[in-house]
């Protein structure tokens, strides 16, 4: 199995939708900074939001067993 490397390139927060359909206090993800790098197999590697590694699992789970950017891009 492969170690995936994963870059934060970057960070946001809409705090227009945040302040109409957050809850209140709600801000940008205190975990993650731009250039953090990780590396991952199918476990969340430690310090990794778990909100974002939700978001993004499944394609690291498939890098690291093989897949390549075929299967992401209408090749299977």
């Amino acid at each position: 199995m492969r170690k995936v490397k994963i870059t934060v390139i970057r960070t946001m927060f809409n705090e227009d939708l945040a302040e109409e359909y957050g809850a209140e206090g709600l801000g940008k993800c205190p975990m993650l900074r731009e250039g953090d790098v990780f590396y991952a197999d199918y476990a969340k590697p430690e310090g990794f939001c778990d909100e974002a590694w939700k978001a993004i699992y499944q394609y690291v789970f498939a890098l690291a067993h093989g897949a390549g950017k075929e299967t992401f891009y209408f090749g299977d």
